[in-house]
């Protein structure tokens, strides 16, 4: 069994600038960590920062934090293009790249060269197998599943999924991390999009399906959703929010891994993602976005 305890992790690192690994990084350097943000791109790194940076602003101008908080969040961050020598000196690593097997799994390998022999392997997947991934490298027991909720400074849910092979150990020391981070973890089991995505992903898809066969039109899903359901947003705007793209790939590995064709994605998914409407990421998707402005318009492709 593994001798690491919740104390000893001090040293965290990121691996990834995007949306996901920016919230990632600021939550931990939040909590007091020392954290490095790792992306193959320096202009990534640079625009991640930014957004740190305009994130603690809003909870200073909110009063959830005041100045000096905010400075010592940012004086927690470093960032790095060299993941070898980012992961170097680590007790924990949150991957949170892009939702691809293949990508992950040379990650994975990569790390289990780099990082040190005691630290702990986690992933921000959404879907992908987590025994999976820990196969990639030789210390399957140390390898978990981290999987935070966008917007992450703000969403309480940490969603842990333990691999065939996790040590129970490193489990409990993820749990008690994720409770000084001020979240709420939920600890599942290694199946095809665990818990979260298993419901969400076919309500989303049943969405676009219901969409596409002309039952009702995007406002009116959406609104029927908010105000019968109780839902804060409505299947749509959720799944522009997400990124049609990531939709798109975790219906896939729910289809492949569960081989039930209810998990099939709507071909009209399939159809946005390929002509590059991806929502929000993309300023289009079921509806369009602009930037400053909060109106939500529906895609000229879905007016009535």
């Amino acid at each position: 069994m593994s001798t690491l305890t919740l104390d000893s992790i001090r040293e965290i690192a990121v691996i990834g600038a995007g949306q996901m690994g920016n919230g990632i990084v600021h939550v931990f350097a939040q909590s007091g960590y020392k954290v490095t943000m790792i992306d193959i791109a320096a202009t990534a790194l640079e625009k991640a920062v930014a957004t740190i940076t305009k994130n603690l602003d809003r909870q200073v101008a909110k009063g959830t934090i005041d100045e000096a908080a905010k400075q010592a969040t940012l004086a927690n961050i470093s960032t790095s293009t060299d993941l070898a020598a980012a992961v170097a000196g680590a007790d924990l690593v949150v991957e949170a790249a892009t939702e691809n097997i293949d990508l992950k799994l040379k990650i994975f390998k990569d790390l289990d060269s780099a990082a040190p022999q005691h630290c702990i392997l986690a992933t921000n997947t959404s879907s992908i197998s987590i025994t999976r991934i820990a196969a990639a490298t030789t210390r399957p027991q140390q390898v978990i599943g981290m999987h935070f909720m966008n917007p992450v400074p703000i969403m309480k849910l940490v969603e842990i999924i333990d691999g065939y092979a996790t040590d129970k150990h490193i489990s409990g020391i993820i749990v008690a991390l994720s409770r000084k981070l001020n979240k709420v973890p939920c600890v599942v089991n290694d199946y095809p999009g665990f818990i979260a995505n298993r419901i969400l992903m076919p309500m989303i898809n049943e969405a676009i399906i219901s969409l596409n066969e002309g039952v009702a039109g995007v406002e009116e899903i959406d609104t029927i959703m908010k105000l019968g359901m109780a839902h804060p947003m409505g299947p749509l705007q959720l799944a522009d929010f997400i990124g049609l793209d990531t939709c798109l790939s975790i219906l896939k590995v729910l289809h492949d891994g569960l081989g039930n064709p209810k998990y099939a994605p709507s071909p009209l998914l399939i159809n946005m993602v390929q002509a590059g409407k991806l929502g929000v990421k993309s300023g289009e998707g079921f509806y369009t976005y602009t930037a400053g402005s909060k109106e939500l318009v529906v895609s000229s492709n879905f007016k009535k």
